[in-house]
């Protein structure tokens, strides 16, 4: 637990550091349940496609655009730099196609860990990716809308939305 404490004090202290040197914005959350506030680092569109294109991640939009007002697009403005980095630890541990096919865009369900504030993408459904999930995480239950959900072991969890992935990232998934 120890270890644990230490490792999110050097991320939260590390925090700036990516500010600077990665082109992105910092803000501050608090979660709903009251608990202390966390440092999220927010990045730019470009700074998500950049950083998505160098894994060898995908994007696509029914409208084939990507402005955040807009819900035919996918956009990654104003994306957690964790939710980026989660994609990317993805794609390295499943060595599957990875497509987003959602952001930050308007359109999807609010709340603290939205869409909207950057916590969550939508990946389109693959049997690479599917088996990846179902036989890596921990199945816990169906969601409030019957969407059935599996954690990772970092914790961050993906809710199977019948024609695509919709994962929730608390953090890098281990970058």
């Amino acid at each position: 637990m120890k270890l644990r404490s230490a490792l999110t004090a050097l991320t939260l202290f590390a925090a700036p550091a990516a500010v600077v040197l990665g082109g992105a914005t910092g803000a501050t959350a608090t979660p709903s349940n009251g608990a202390a506030a966390v440092a999220v680092t927010k990045i730019s569109h470009a700074t998500a496609t950049s950083m998505f294109s160098a894994s060898g991640i995908t994007w696509s939009s029914s409208g084939g655009c990507s402005d955040r007002d807009n819900s035919t697009c996918t956009s990654f403005t104003e994306l957690n730099l964790a939710t980026a980095q989660g994609a990317q630890t993805l794609k390295s541990a499943t060595g599957c196609a990875l497509d987003i096919t959602g952001g930050t865009e308007t359109g999807h369900a609010s709340g603290t860990y939205s869409h909207w504030n950057g916590y969550k993408l939508d990946y389109a459904k693959s049997t690479c990716v599917t088996n990846h999930i179902k036989n890596t995480f921990t199945y816990i239950g169906p969601r409030g809308d019957g969407a059935l959900q599996y954690q990772s072991g970092s914790g961050n969890i993906y809710a199977d939305e019948g024609n695509h992935w919709d994962v929730l990232y608390h953090n890098c998934g281990g970058c």
